[in-house]
């Protein structure tokens, strides 16, 4: 039975890979820190593995995530002097290549789907060969080796290690905050551990007006998009905002249909993803990719369209969820 373990050493590699990548560069102003921060987080993925297993102390990634920590928090991560081809040579590449340079792309969701739909279905002497649950991430793991080779086959690029170069580059390029979708959706579990959205419900129906609808829909929308833009992803969030005002006020005192609740209410959420730097994989990856002047151009571009959308969810769920 295949699990997803595979997947997260794949990672892990990619990570090791590009630490020695940046170790080996001798003009990179800060080759130890930044090697050293790559390093440690592509071993980190295998040493996980045996954590989860039971075979190996949990502590030891608590000291490899602080040791992240201070290698970035103080500066000892950067990039590198960009060895790629220029804006000229681009230009012609995609003249050359056309629509084609789009197949690299569209392989990645198409083998997922498949993989995801038709590997749950796939077994091997009676038993399944995917284990439960792993099929989309065994799907996306595929879908990128395949995809990759297809971009070799389709571009022919000097040296077989240039995809992992090209990778390496734009992870140097977004630095740190490519990080913190994991970071995030990890602090969102700690939070529902430590009971928050028990406590935010508890200070939540002391303030809201008996028998009104409207605040606890503008309560539990707001505080979607707030605890979003706190948090940096909606789906850490909702766990809490639920706990709090969804489930105990929306569905059970005022019967709402939850399926409509929980929809509309995510969507609120959402909204608050436009607004804030911590949804780092929406709002700042793009701004490093494309290399703008100002890394908060995205955010100023999305905060009417937010604040518009926010108001139409709170009118979505108080007309249609009731």
């Amino acid at each position: 039975m295949i699990t997803a373990e595979w997947l997260y050493w794949l990672i892990g590699a990619f990570f090791v890979a590009v630490s020695v990548l940046i170790l080996g560069d001798r003009t990179h102003a800060r080759r130890l820190g930044n090697g050293a921060f790559w390093g440690v987080l592509g071993l980190s993925f295998f040493y996980g593995t045996f954590v989860v297993s039971g075979q190996a102390p949990a502590w030891i990634l608590g000291i490899a995530v602080l040791l992240m920590v201070v290698l970035a928090g103080f500066g000892f991560t950067g990039k590198a002097v960009e060895r790629t081809t220029s804006a000229e040579e681009r230009e012609v590449s995609a003249a050359r290549f056309g629509n084609r340079l789009f197949i690299p792309a569209l392989v990645i969701p198409a083998v997922t789907v498949l993989v995801a739909l038709v590997g749950p279905m796939v077994k091997i002497g009676g038993s399944p060969l995917l284990a439960d649950g792993t099929a989309t991430l065994t799907g996306l793991g595929v879908s990128a080796i395949v995809a990759t080779a297809v971009g070799v086959l389709i571009l022919k690029p000097p040296s077989l290690a240039t995809p992992v170069r090209e990778g390496g580059r734009l992870l140097e390029a977004i630095g740190w905050a490519a990080l913190l979708p994991q970071m995030l959706s990890t602090l969102g579990s700690l939070f529902t551990e430590a009971g928050v959205g028990t406590a935010v419900g508890d200070i939540t129906k002391k303030m809201l007006p008996d028998g009104s609808l409207i605040a606890a829909v503008l309560v539990y929308c707001v505080g979607m998009a707030v605890f979003t833009v706190i948090m940096g992803n909606a789906f850490a969030a909702f766990p809490i905002m639920t706990a709090a005002v969804g489930w105990p006020v929306l569905v059970h005192v005022f019967h709402g249909n939850p399926a409509a609740v929980f929809s509309i209410g995510m969507l609120a959420g959402f909204c608050g993803t436009l607004t804030t730097p911590m949804a780092a994989n929406f709002n700042l990856v793009p701004a490093a990719l494309l290399e703008m002047r100002n890394r908060y151009s995205a955010i100023k571009a999305q905060l009417p369209t937010a604040a518009i959308m926010l108001v139409v969810n709170i009118g979505l769920m108080y007309f249609v969820a009731f």
